[in-house]
């Protein structure tokens, strides 16, 4: 039975809320009518969930952390035996979250009318993408939803630990930079004009470096808003440009190409995608669906559009590592793991040894490049205050040598 969201009142005038099962509206509304409640509004909770996420801007329901903690305790729940409407239901009395709670009773509802789980998942594509439901589907047709869902989360919880790593590698880096882009503001735009303030009578001429500390300072003061807005539009510009799928994959390759984080996102991206790819191929998902599913969920254009190449080789019968070794942009060592996985028959282990070996490789080139980038920012941030320091005192000394 589908599952209603509710408001009604009761014999004192409370105003009540909650969820409950009927064949339609006009049953929950009897069902309330008969516990001497007035309804006042009954809504399906697919149409309430949908209302929400409109007007919360869309905000999903699941973060990354709950979703991987809910298919948890999923998989713990149906690996154990119960059945998938009981575990179903557990999740919903569990649930501290009211707009978590009215996705679930959904889902459970759906179950109940006869649906696969897969196809219940459908119903909320913004909580759960495609790869995740090729999974859930893959595990119900071959009877091992328990053990199938045990991966995904496996899978959903390293993605977000490779993820806050890399976040955590480069908040150190960025935090000292915005601190030392304030502190250079603050000292060109009041302490270098206090500066000009004093000597302005002076009829000598000041030192060089002072006359262009305070030229920029005069410029930051008189345009520096205008650049700002003009950074504004830029960046806005650029992201409407993005939109554009030609660009946007113009961009990723040209991001690629360079040195350092070139390297870092495509190991990232090729992590992912073999991560992916060997969760969907153990799960018993054909290897053509799977190429696709994998292939949507790289977040670079341009590595997509390779491997979706790479897809049309394999369903015109080549292997898998010669299609991957063909585009130069996969590391080789994923088309070298997959050649090794075709040739034993073991293909989504050596994949998942491949996404491992990725995963700790862009952690340790993350990790090595913060190291270095922290004292180089530190002694950039060092120099540009000392210049600014050393234009305020220049003309002090040289006033001391004038007096003397």
């Amino acid at each position: 039975m589908p599952a209603y969201k509710f408001e009604a009142l009761d014999a004192a005038g409370k105003a009540k809320t909650g969820l409950l099962e009927a064949d339609n509206a006009k049953a929950a509304r009897a069902q309330l009518r008969a516990q001497a409640l007035v309804p006042l509004e009954v809504v399906p909770v697919a149409q309430a969930a949908n209302d929400g996420q409109a007007a919360r801007f869309g905000r999903r329901v699941f973060s990354s952390t709950g979703l991987s903690v809910w298919t948890r305790q999923m998989a713990g729940l149906v690996g154990s035996g119960l059945p998938l409407e009981r575990a179903l239901t557990a999740l919903v009395d569990e649930s501290e979250d009211p707009r978590q709670r009215e996705l679930v009773a959904h889902l459970r509802s759906e179950v109940n009318a006869g649906s696969p789980f897969a196809r219940a998942l459908s119903s909320a594509p913004r909580e759960f993408d495609d790869v995740y439901r090729a999974v859930v589907a893959a595990g119900e047709q071959s009877g091992a939803l328990g053990t199938v869902l045990e991966k995904l989360a496996d899978d959903l919880e390293e993605r977000q630990s490779l993820k806050g790593k890399l976040i955590g590698a480069t908040l150190y880096p960025a935090i000292v930079s915005l601190i030392a882009l304030v502190i250079v503001v603050f000292l060109v735009t009041y302490v270098v004009p206090q500066v000009a303030s004093v000597f302005a009578g002076s009829k000598r001429a000041l030192p060089t470096l002072t006359v262009v500390m305070l030229a920029v300072s005069a410029f930051v003061r008189q345009w520096g808003w205008l650049v700002i807005l003009a950074g504004m539009a830029g960046g806005m510009a650029f992201a409407y440009s993005l939109r554009n799928e030609a660009v946007r994959e113009r961009f990723d390759a040209l991001w690629l190409s360079l040195p350092l984080v070139g390297r870092l996102a495509r190991g990232y991206n090729a992590a992912r995608f073999a991560g992916t790819l060997a969760m969907l191929a153990g799960a018993g998902v054909p290897i053509l669906k799977a190429l696709q599913a994998a292939a949507e969920t790289l977040g670079n254009r341009a590595m997509r559009a390779d491997a979706m190449a790479a897809l049309v080789q394999v369903r015109e019968g080549a292997p898998l590592a010669n299609a991957l070794a063909a585009k130069k942009r996969f590391p080789g060592l994923l088309p070298m793991f997959a050649r090794l996985g075709e040739q034993t028959g073991n293909l989504p282990q050596m994949l998942q040894r491949a996404a491992t070996q990725l995963s700790v490789e862009v952690q340790r080139r993350a990790m090595a490049l913060a190291t270095v980038l922290e004292p180089l920012l530190i002694v950039a941030m060092g120099a540009i205050v000392m210049l600014i320091v050393l234009a305020v005192l220049l003309p002090i000394i040289q006033l001391n040598t004038w007096v003397k």
